[in-house]
C-alpha cells in the first residue's frame, strides 16, 4: 500500500509554486499528498526543523541561499529527506546529481515527469523502510575482488562513509561496502547509532564518551567502544543522542 507523501515546496516565485501544487493535485497515481510551501531557503530550513517530509521539490535560483546551498545543507543532516530539482536551467543537472538529488526537473514542467520522479521517491521510501524483523537481514553481504563476505549485524562496530563507500568495522577487519550510510541508517535504527554526520557506530558496543581537546571543526568528544582502540569523533549535534543511548535511555 502507498503511503501519502509529505512533500516541501520551495520557490521564491509564488506563481511557480501554485502551477506545481496545481500539478501535484491532478497526480491520480500519488494520492493524499501532503503539500507545504516555502518561499524561500531560510523559511524552507525552518520546516525542516519542525517536520519531517519524504521530497523537497527545489527551485535552484533564489534570493539569498540559492537551492544548491540548500540541497548541501539538508543532506549535512541525516535522515534528510530526498531532493528533487525543479529549475528553468538545464545547465546545473551535472552538480545537481553529486548532491545526491533523485531528478532533475526543468521548467515549464510537464505531469507525466513530475510523476516519474515521485515514483523514484516512492521506491526510495520503500526500500529504506525498516525491517520489523531484523532477523530477516541480520548480516550485510560485502562483494570485494571476485569475493562476496556475509559479515554478521553482531560483528559490526561502526560503519564510516567514505566518499561514495562505506567503510564496515568489525574487531578483526575493515572491509569496503557499496551502500548509502543514510540507508542502513534506516533500516537499522534499533542496532546503529548516529555519532557523526558520516559514522553510524553499533549501540551494543558503546563504551564510553570522553572529552578531548577542541578541533579546528569545533568537536570536542571522542566515543570508545568495547573491542576497539581507535577513538571516533562525536559531532556537537549528535552529543545529547550519544550520552542518551550510554545512560540506556535511547
Amino acid at each position: 500500500m502507498i503511503r501519502p507523501m509529505n512533500i516541501l515546496l520551495v520557490d521564491d516565485e509564488a506563481l511557480a509554486r501554485s502551477r506545481l501544487r496545481s500539478l501535484l493535485g491532478q497526480n491520480d497515481s500519488h494520492p493524499g499528498l501532503v503539500v507545504v510551501e516555502a518561499a524561500g531557503a531560510e523559511e524552507a530550513k525552518a520546516l525542516l526543523e519542525e517536520q519531517a517530509f519524504d521530497l523537497v521539490l527545489l527551485d535552484i535560483q533564489m534570493p539569498g541561499i540559492d537551492g544548491m546551498e540548500l540541497a548541501r545543507q539538508i543532506r549535512l543532516n541525516p535522515p534528510s529527506p530526498a531532493v528533487v530539482f525543479v529549475t528553468a536551467h538545464e545547465e546545473h543537472a551535472l552538480h545537481a546529481f553529486e548532491l545526491e538529488a533523485i531528478d532533475y526537473l526543468t521548467k515549464p514542467v510537464r505531469l507525466e515527469r513530475l510523476q516519474q520522479a515521485l515514483h523514484k521517491v516512492q521506491r526510495l521510501m520503500a526500500s529504506v523502510q525498516p525491517s520489523s524483523d531484523e532477523s530477516q537481514a541480520d548480516y550485510l553481504l560485502i562483494h570485494d575482488r571476485g569475493r562476496t563476505e556475509r559479515v554478521p549485524l553482531a560483528d559490526v562496530l561502526y560503519l564510516k562513509a567514505e566518499l561514495k563507500y562505506v567503510t564496515v568495522r568489525t574487531q578483526l577487519q575493515s572491509l569496503i561496502l557499496n551502500a548509502s550510510l543514510n540507508d542502513l541508517e534506516a533500516s537499522y535504527p534499533q542496532r546503529f547509532l548516529r555519532i557523526h554526520r558520516n559514522t553510524l557506530v553499533a549501540r551494543a558496543a558503546i563504551k564510553a564518551i570522553e572529552h578531548t581537546h577542541v578541533s579546528q571543526d569545533g568537536e570536542g568528544w571522542v566515543l570508545r567502544l568495547e573491542g576497539l582502540e581507535e577513538p571516533l569523533p562525536v559531532s556537537r549535534r549528535q552529543l545529547s543522542a550519544v550520552r542518551a543511548a550510554l545512560s540506556g535511555d535511547l
